[in-house]
């Protein structure tokens, strides 16, 4: 109850100074966790995309540091995208071209993709893959889940039966090229039920149910 009273007494004093509940700070994980389970309208996660011109797409301008001096204490996300830049990029139809593209005006990646990493890491979440001989897929989880969380996202009888992960590094994947590269150097992990899923894990979950 104490904990509670502390940590209402925090946003109570910041949003009668007008500001959000997500500008509150808390040191310790129990009072992330109780605070998360209020869910304070101010205190949800905010993105500012702003739209510039073409000449700004990779520096922004004034109005953006506007923006940033405006929302500096609010604990979000900005993201400087030019939509007439995007719409360049996706009328060209291979990746050569579009990353020949992104170089000419300066940008290292597109604004669609910057924004998708910016909403995964706003929202704590990230990816983990499985791959077979008919299908590669990609699955969301939250940050933090443990492996058997993980087996759950793809059918519940995975999490219920799971007996363990065989996992590949993303990196090691590009490195050594195929799984088979991976096993023989020795960069193929197995884990258990307390491994927590690291983004970007190629993982194969055996389980028993």
């Amino acid at each position: 109850a104490k904990q509670m009273y502390d940590i209402l007494v925090k946003y109570k004093d910041a949003l009668e100074q007008g500001k959000s509940a997500r500008t509150v700070q808390f040191d310790s994980k129990d009072e992330q966790k109780i605070a998360k389970e209020l869910f304070l309208l101010t205190s949800k996660p905010v993105m500012y995309v702003c739209n510039v011109d073409e000449a700004s797409a990779a520096t922004g301008n004034k109005y953006v540091e506007q923006v940033r001096e405006a929302v500096k204490e609010e604990n979000a996300e900005i993201l400087v995208v030019a939509a007439k830049t995007e719409a360049d990029i996706a009328e060209l139809e291979t990746y050569e071209d579009r990353q020949m593209f992104l170089q000419e005006v300066g940008l290292e990646e597109s604004g669609v993709n910057r924004l998708i990493k910016s909403a995964y890491h706003l929202l704590e979440l990230e990816t983990f893959i499985t791959a077979g001989e008919m299908e590669v897929k990609a699955w969301t989880y939250r940050k933090g889940w443990k492996a058997p969380q993980c087996a759950g996202v793809i059918h519940t009888d995975f999490e219920k039966g799971f007996i363990r992960a065989e996992v590949i590094k993303y990196e090691d994947y590009i490195k050594y090229g195929s799984e088979a590269a991976v096993k023989e150097a020795g960069k193929m992990g197995v884990e258990g039920k307390e491994y927590v899923v690291q983004d970007g894990d190629i993982m194969h979950f055996r389980f028993n149910v």
